[in-house]
């Protein structure tokens, strides 16, 4: 089989390829399952100065943003939309034209699949690093003092840091154990300031479902990719009018002619820049950037309620942004260099392991309804097939 000839037939799934996604999702389930060990855990309780004004906010009972609202919110509803999208739009109908009916829901339970497994990666990434650093600071929250409604006269019996008892007007650091109320509102979340869980967890589902948005329904900054090797500028595209070939000069003026004739003929020419891009439909901005402002919502509510302070609430907005990211990236295209699929599936024989010399971890797709097969692939596809 020649090197340009395509293989029309679907390729059969592999149950080796199949259980190497399902082990992705027991790993990505049991790292959810630490960030739920570490929530569980006390975390630790940082000595605090009962004459500190960033701890000393009045303590709100109730939540804006209940943590049932919470996990709705970076979970329940990017989980929804991607398989109803995934479902009902993927693919287009464009692609749909001469497409087998069987390699159409290969398509869509894929593309359901990557775009739920790099969601829960990015939650359950954001989830576990959230929880295990607010156990490890157990920074006070700025409502501190209002949930502990402090003993003032153990101050001398609790206190373990600053000048207070030697000095006038210096702190006097003190532990919990000064507090009336040693409820878990205070021992389990009254020292869990840093980072902010609402803001991560809301901007980790919440991102990832504005990048899972914006590729599907390409709203990106256009894309200028770099000219082609051998493709002239714009500007260089009309060649230059020829010099008057001297008098009596036939020999020169026939290659003049030839010259202009391989320039004109032989060599590209490029599109002006301006017509390889072009801005999407301002509905669709807005559609794709309202989980963003529903994040925001989410991490701005927590400065409200007295629960974290600004850089709790920023610390906390960046860990999620940067999960989004990894999680987003990992299964699908840069934005400006995508046409909305997810990156395709790993090839069966390096299902579990690329090993050395190889670029990536596909070598055939394994999805598609037609794929160049070369002479290399066609011996893979093959051995493949025992597996």
């Amino acid at each position: 089989m020649s090197a340009n000839q395509v293989k029309p037939a679907i390729v059969r799934i592999s149950k080796l390829l199949v259980t190497s996604y399902i082990l992705d999702w027991i790993l990505i389930a049991g790292l959810a399952g630490i960030g739920g060990g570490f929530s569980s855990l006390t975390p630790s309780q940082r000595p605090f100065s009962l004459t500190d004004p960033d701890i000393s906010l009045p303590y709100k009972p109730k939540d804006t943003v209940s943590s049932g609202v919470l996990i709705v919110i970076g979970l329940v509803i990017p989980a929804a939309i991607i398989l109803l999208f995934s479902f009902a739009l993927v693919p287009s109908l464009h692609a749909l034209k001469g497409t087998p009916f069987a390699l159409i829901w290969r398509r869509k339970i894929w593309e359901w699949n990557a775009g739920w497994m790099g969601l829960a990666l990015a939650l359950a990434a954001t989830f576990t690093a959230t929880e295990g650093l607010k156990d490890l600071i157990g920074k006070p929250r700025p409502d501190l003092i209002g949930r502990c409604d402090p003993d003032l006269s153990q101050i001398e019996r609790y206190a373990v840091g600053g000048l207070g008892a030697l000095l006038q007007g210096a702190p006097t650091f003190v532990t919990y154990e000064i507090c009336r109320n040693q409820g878990s509102e205070l021992k389990n979340d009254g020292f869990a300031a840093w980072p902010s869980g609402h803001s991560s967890f809301s901007f980790a589902g919440m991102l990832y479902l504005t990048l899972w948005l914006c590729a599907k329904f390409s709203v990106s900054f256009p894309y200028l990719g770099p000219l082609p090797f051998g493709t002239r500028s714009p500007a260089a595209a009309a060649p230059p009018p020829p010099a008057a070939p001297p008098a009596n000069s036939h020999l020169q003026k026939a290659e003049s002619e030839s010259t202009n004739s391989f320039t004109t003929d032989t060599l590209p020419t490029s599109t002006s820049p301006r017509d390889q891009g072009a801005a999407p439909p301002v509905y669709l901005q807005i559609l794709v950037f309202v989980p963003i402002c529903v994040a925001f919502f989410v991490a701005c509510s927590r400065y409200h309620d007295h629960r974290h302070a600004g850089f709790d609430i920023i610390s906390g907005s960046a860990l999620g942004i940067f999960f989004a990211y990894v999680g987003f990236h990992m299964y699908h295209l840069p934005l400006r260099r995508s046409d909305g699929w997810a990156w395709s599936a790993r090839s069966r024989r390096h299902a579990f392991f690329r090993g050395v010399g190889y670029a990536d971890l596909t070598v055939t797709e394994g999805w598609a309804g037609q794929e160049p097969i070369s002479a290399v692939a066609e011996n893979e596809v093959r051995g493949e097939e025992q597996v």
